[in-house]
């Protein structure tokens, strides 16, 4: 078994989940030969769409991160971060909607008494820290700032930044809302975390009567002892998503569109 570098103050251990967290082997990550569900066929009209990216932070996509050595391999193999910027650039050239969805918690989210497992790790590895919504202090250098190779296309002065998440999905922040108000109803969706706030996003805005295609290499997620939440996802996303892109499919789409 080997330690979480930069965890064990909190007695995180990582151990191997199949071949996928030792190995880099994707083709647990295939698509079935035959598979047995219709693919929707979505459609992209960029004049009614937006590029939704979720959690595009330090704690979630770099080496920096206290979480990367559980995040950093499927980061990693999927080209999150190179393929995040492939996305920003093609949705500003062809001027469609971004928004991002962050993750932020400030000095009195610490102190909540009902926590899941994540967010209690989340807390003591002091993740998406903030010294309060009405502040910036601290915010250059932190765990909650953007991938430096995102900054020119969110601080752009376009991009808009909803109120943080605080859990999974966005029924607590004004994503939604934002979305209406510019006639959206289509999304491409990417970012962090793949089978938690991704698949959360997912899951609200299909129900609020978006159509929603998932780029699949431009998410990633946890590898534990308990299971590979890549793959988790995947299947899920096999299941509900009007489209499952990679992104190339993506900007092809928006070069369509």
């Amino acid at each position: 078994m080997t330690k979480i570098v930069g965890a064990a103050a909190v007695g995180i251990v990582a151990t191997g989940v199949g071949q996928n967290a030792n190995s880099a082997d994707l083709t647990a990550y295939n698509d079935p030969t035959n598979p047995a569900l219709p693919k929707p066929g979505m459609k992209l009209d960029v004049s009614r769409a937006a590029l939704v990216v979720i959690d595009p932070q330090v704690d979630f996509m770099s080496p920096r991160s206290p979480a990367w050595p559980v995040v950093g391999e499927s980061v990693t193999e999927h080209n999150v971060v190179p393929n995040l910027v492939r996305l920003f650039k093609a949705t500003k050239a062809v001027s469609m909607p971004v928004v991002i969805s962050p993750h932020y918690y400030y000095p009195h989210d610490h102190r909540w008494e009902v926590q899941g497992p994540l967010e209690i790790l989340q807390h003591k590895l002091g993740m998406f820290d903030r010294n309060g919504p009405l502040t910036l202090d601290g915010f250059k250098g932190s765990g909650a700032e953007w991938m430096p190779e995102f900054v020119e296309y969110i601080e752009d002065g376009e991009t808009v930044v909803c109120s943080p998440h605080k859990l999974y999905g966005p029924q607590a922040n004004d994503l939604v809302l934002q979305l209406g108000k510019r006639g959206v109803n289509q999304v491409i969706l990417a970012g962090m975390a793949a089978n938690l706030c991704v698949e959360s996003h997912l899951r609200h805005l299909l129900e609020q009567g978006f159509e929603v295609a998932v780029v699949r290499d431009a998410i990633a997620a946890a590898k534990f002892p308990e299971g590979d939440g890549y793959l988790a996802a995947l299947i899920n996303f096999r299941f509900i998503a009007n489209g499952l892109w990679t992104t190339d499919e993506a900007l092809s789409s928006m070069q369509a569109g």
